[in-house]
């Protein structure tokens, strides 16, 4: 029977069926290898193609010039290699029944001349982006020239691959820098009015439609509105929204509303947790409106409810839930078999798009088995052996050890010595700028419950509570407490970033928060005292605070401090701490130089990250078959674990997450994951 969920109704975009209303839009994984998409890539993309998503967009962006250095580890398209490559993605997706498009671009000076051929950034002006920081080339007629000619190029290998079509990306890049005022310093035919600005756009579109003709369909990406003064306005939006209309080369417009050149602008148009979800749906739905083109949009689209809303209110054509297919590839499949609720949520941790802005790979904060495609499991496989296995801990590694278990067929019970599940993550959420965190512990939660996972709380589990079980394998996922023992003296006085996030500590009026982990513990400790109103200090011994925050996480922390009583100080260590009447006094080293000078606060807090909580794993060590070791070769290799060298009755014993050692939440899962798939 034919659905009238307006998300599962089909789309025809020029000869081009669409089976329903959902894609990933064009976004960089950064998964390349020597900038081709090889087998990693191919896997990631396939995996929301047999799930139901109506098109891929590849590529954020695919790089049509030699000059256009690949700082996202972006596919290199000006190399007839990739041909082959895009090939076989392309053929596998269509195996599936989704279409397949790519994004071409030539960064501009969103790049570094220090990647790839070294050759230097270009664009329309001589101005750095102060993203990336290069200082560009002003751009030449000739340079002009060739660069029309590689997005030429670069759309005939396309088409020779079988791809759909392809999507210029006019936000940011150098497309976009040309047409923009605030960017755009050329004279002649280039620079000046609306018309020149737009010059170079059309003439790419239509030297790629002299060279594909209709064989490819061709869409664009592109700022309709800068929201800055003297930049792109609405109504220069719209207008250069008619002229890609007028030039009859452009099949449909993906709308953007903004800026990326500063991480407080990219994270404005890709909104992080905390932030309002969907802030440009109703902009782009006027753009539809006003410029009568087919219209996609993609911004912080995270639900399903909303993406069904964007559809049926006539605002979009098709809707792009990237992120969210990140967090779990299953989102049309589980639509369509009405399991909506199985959905794993994306929480808008944002841990993908940082992790690439500082040159990694892009990584869901809890699905361990994005980008991992091709060594880790999506669908879990029942076990041809049940047993028996407890878990210690509830935080989110304990919780992804039980619910894998418990998908495996097994009989889980979980011991947690809070009263309610969650661990650090549960903390985290105490901040309600974080509070969506707790969705990663909510759905475990309801996947456990849905497989009849049996918790125990409130009970502080001893090793005789785990034995009496009589169980097959144990594993303890206690995490860890804060670690604040680390000055040489006055660790007595000091106390944990733990103290004011969860309110057991009232945040004093001049605070030093000592942060020599570089998480969000710290800065929520110090965001939570400024808005108390304190005085606060944030010093750290590292070049730079908070690295693992990273980027765009960075910026809502900024932006709740930067207009209160709130300094950085980096290079420095915290060496100890005295009473110095009814103050604290604070001896402050260097790494650099022989240095003690003091200061004085009322309150020191250390963020130090955690130690594990092992007690229980060391008692239960003994009685264990494996004695708590794994091995590693076995586990990377996807075999189970069947070290020996204990007692032969005795179960099988591991440790995970930040029982193991302080990491992160994607680490904790990660582990879980791994292991007990194979259990």
């Amino acid at each position: 029977m034919a659905s009238n969920d307006p998300l599962l109704q089909p789309y025809q975009l020029k000869h081009l069926t669409l089976k329903n209303r959902i894609m990933t839009t064009s976004h960089e994984p950064a998964y390349p290898e020597n900038g081709m998409p090889k087998d990693r890539y191919r896997a990631y993309h396939v995996e929301r193609a047999k799930a139901g998503v109506a098109m891929t967009m590849t590529a954020g962006s695919a790089a049509v010039s030699k000059d256009s250095p690949p700082v996202f580890n972006n596919i290199l398209v000006y190399k007839d290699e990739v041909v082959g490559w895009m090939k076989k993605l392309t053929d596998e997706c269509h195996n599936h029944g989704c279409a397949v498009m790519i994004q071409l671009t030539h960064l501009g000076r969103r790049t570094h001349w220090n990647k790839g051929d070294w050759l230097p950034a270009l664009t329309s002006s001589h101005q750095r982006e102060p993203a990336h920081r290069a200082f560009p080339k002003k751009m030449e007629d000739w340079d002009i020239k060739r660069i029309i000619g590689d997005y030429a190029d670069a759309a005939e290998r396309m088409a020779e691959a079988g791809l759909d079509g392809i999507e210029l990306q006019c936000y940011g890049h150098l497309m976009d820098q040309m047409l923009s005022p605030f960017t755009n310093e050329l004279d002649g035919p280039y620079g000046g009015s609306l018309e020149n600005r737009a010059r170079f756009a059309l003439e790419v579109l239509a030297a790629i439609r002299a060279r594909v003709g209709d064989k490819l369909l061709i869409g664009m990406r592109y700022t309709a509105d800068e929201v800055a003064p003297g930049g792109i306005t609405e109504e220069e939006g719209i207008a250069i929204g008619h002229m890609f209309k007028a030039s009859g080369h452009v099949d449909f417009l993906n709308v953007i509303r903004g800026q990326i050149h500063t991480d407080p602008a990219m994270t404005d148009v890709i909104p992080v947790q905390g932030m309002k979800s969907a802030p440009h749906l109703d902009f782009a739905g006027r753009i539809k409106a006003e410029v009568g083109m087919p219209t996609f949009h993609a911004a912080r689209i995270p639900d399903v409810a909303t993406a069904r809303h964007a559809i049926a209110s006539g605002k979009l054509d098709m809707i792009g839930m990237t992120r969210a297919h990140m967090a779990d590839p299953q989102v049309v499949k589980k639509i369509i078999e009405g399991r909506e609720d199985d959905i794993r949520p994306c929480v808008g941790a944002t841990y993908c798009l940082d992790r690439i802005y500082q040159a990694g790979d892009a990584l869901c904060m809890h699905n361990a088995a994005t980008g991992r495609e091709l060594t880790m499991p999506h669908d879990i496989v029942p076990a041809a052996e049940k047993k028996k296995v407890v878990v210690v801990g509830a935080g989110p590694a304990g919780l992804e050890a039980a619910r894998i278990a418990a998908e495996r067929g097994h009989a889980v019970t979980v011991f947690e010595a809070a009263a309610q599940p969650g661990g650090q993550v549960r903390l985290t959420a105490q901040s309600a700028r974080r509070k969506e965190m707790i969705g990663i512990i909510d759905w475990r939660m309801a996947q456990c419950a849905a497989r009849d996972v049996e918790f125990r709380f409130d009970t502080w589990a001893e090793a005789d509570d785990v034995t009496s079980l009589n169980p097959d394998v144990v594993i303890i996922a206690t995490g860890g407490l804060p670690h604040t023992d680390v000055l040489e003296g006055g660790n007595d006085l000091v106390v944990s970033s733990w103290d004011l996030i969860s309110g057991d500590v009232k945040p004093g009026s001049n605070v030093l928060v000592y942060d020599d982990a570089g998480d969000h513990a710290g800065l929520q400790a110090a965001e939570i005292a400024a808005k108390a109103g304190a005085k606060v200090e944030i010093m750290t011994p590292d070049r730079s605070f908070a690295p693992d925050v990273m980027a765009m996480n960075l910026v809502p922390y900024m932006r709740s401090m930067q207009d209160k009583d709130v300094t950085f100080t980096v290079t420095y260590r915290l060496t100890s701490v005295a009473k110095d009447g009814n103050q604290l006094k604070a001896v402050i080293g260097s790494d650099y130089m022989p240095l003690a000078k003091e200061k004085h606060y009322d309150q020191i807090v250390v963020n130090h990250g955690t130690l594990p909580l092992d007690e229980l794993y060391f008692d239960l060590k003994p009685q264990s078959v494996n004695l708590g070791e794994v091995d590693y070769d076995a586990m990377l290799a996807g075999k189970p674990q069947v070290v020996n060298g204990g007692p032969k009755d005795g179960f099988r014993l591991f440790r995970i997450g930040d029982a193991v050692s302080a990491r992160n939440t994607h680490a904790a899962i990660y582990d879980a994951l791994r292991l007990v798939k194979d259990i």
